[in-house]
């Protein structure tokens, strides 16, 4: 409690002068209750009166357990700009207690709809959170709410956030422009960026400088047979010198072609642009440790969080929630019980109390 006190004391109380509760006991029941499965402030209130005596030997409740409307007021005024921040300095003291190291290897960005979390009449523009990807942690490094559902342009300030040497960031063609290549090469990255038809130029000398490779030319490949589907890939890198100063984009030193093909399905061609020269074998491991984004984060949120489900819509509420559900994955996920799935450890969580407890050991 005292490392979460340190690094959530300094927000900003965005709460009238007279407000009852403090702000970081609030904060932490709603942690502690998202680590345990809770999906809503009404599931925070519930936590809290049930875990009443064993909240009291860590926290003052002078007046007791906040109401569901206390959790609600306060995630939608809460500043998620300062709440992003102290998740940022949560997950660095984090690591270093749990020992994860610093960040390196494959960070992956991506956005994800907030499915639910959208004003009347606008059903069809849910916000969008974009979050930066520890492929190696498998966790969540930095989130931010896309203003507009611009998700280009928050990628773009989640990456400026971020020290980045000693990784490689992945994305799809969305984030595949030149302001990207220069940010991610000033923070001291390496890229591996998509390029599909939104980028015609680029593309077609990326396809050119792939066709005069050798005939010869050995791909790298690789096969799975997972989830009942067989799926195959095979990968060709080869230099592009010229290619950056013609498109002035910065950081570019080759490209490559990856053909993926599912069971007896047409082969699928995927190209990329790289500041590194790997080798086909290199990005192949690259590419496939970008999905983890998609199957350890954005899957988990909605499978064990129920985030697609989640109906907070007012003021900063969605991107705050978000946040907090974010934290807690990465508390369950660093726990060392590698055989207990994530779903069974937020279970277990709101079942076991001394569980409940080495879970949060780890924030010390």
């Amino acid at each position: 409690m005292d490392s979460f006190h340190e690094i959530f004391g300094d927000l900003p109380d965005p709460r009238a002068d007279n407000a009852r509760h403090e702000l970081v006991e609030v904060l932490f029941i709603a942690f502690l209750a998202t680590l345990c499965g809770a999906t809503s402030c009404s599931d925070m209130e519930e936590f809290g009166l049930s875990k009443e005596p064993l909240l009291r030997q860590i926290l003052t409740l002078e007046h007791g357990i906040p109401s569901h409307d206390t959790f609600s007021r306060l995630f939608r005024m809460l500043d998620p700009k300062a709440f992003e921040a102290a998740f940022r300095e949560f997950m660095a003291a984090f690591g270093v207690a749990a020992k994860l190291g610093r960040t390196k290897g494959v960070v992956a960005v991506d956005g994800k709809a907030l499915r639910r979390a959208y004003e009347v009449g606008r059903s069809h523009m849910p916000k969008l959170m974009v979050s930066l990807w520890g492929a190696q942690t498998r966790m969540v490094l930095a989130n931010m709410l896309a203003e507009n559902n611009d998700e280009a342009g928050a990628a773009l300030k989640l990456i400026e956030l971020v020290a980045l040497k000693g990784c490689v960031v992945t994305a799809d063609a969305l984030h595949c422009h030149r302001k990207m290549a220069e940010t991610i090469v000033g923070r001291g990255g390496d890229y591996v960026l998509a390029v599909k038809d939104n980028q015609p130029s680029i593309l077609a000398d990326a396809k050119a400088a792939l066709a005069a490779l050798p005939k010869d030319a050995v791909p790298a490949g690789s096969r799975d047979n997972r989830h009942g589907r067989q799926e195959t890939r095979s990968a060709l890198v080869t230099s592009a010198p010229g290619m950056a100063a013609k498109h002035a984009f910065p950081g570019l030193k080759a490209v490559a072609k990856i053909v993926c093909r599912r069971g007896t399905d047409k082969p699928v061609e995927r190209y990329f642009l790289l500041s590194r020269q790997y080798t086909a074998a290199e990005l192949l491991r690259i590419v496939r440790a970008h999905w983890g984004i998609e199957n350890g984060l954005h899957w988990a949120l909605d499978v064990v969080l129920d985030e697609d489900l989640a109906r907070n819509r007012k003021d900063h509420a969605p991107e705050n929630l978000a946040v907090l559900r974010r934290m807690a994955l990465n508390v369950a996920r660093a726990h060392p019980d590698t055989k207990t799935s994530l779903r069974l450890k937020i279970k277990r969580a709101g079942w076991d109390e001394n569980f409940l407890f080495d879970l949060i050991r780890h924030m010390r």
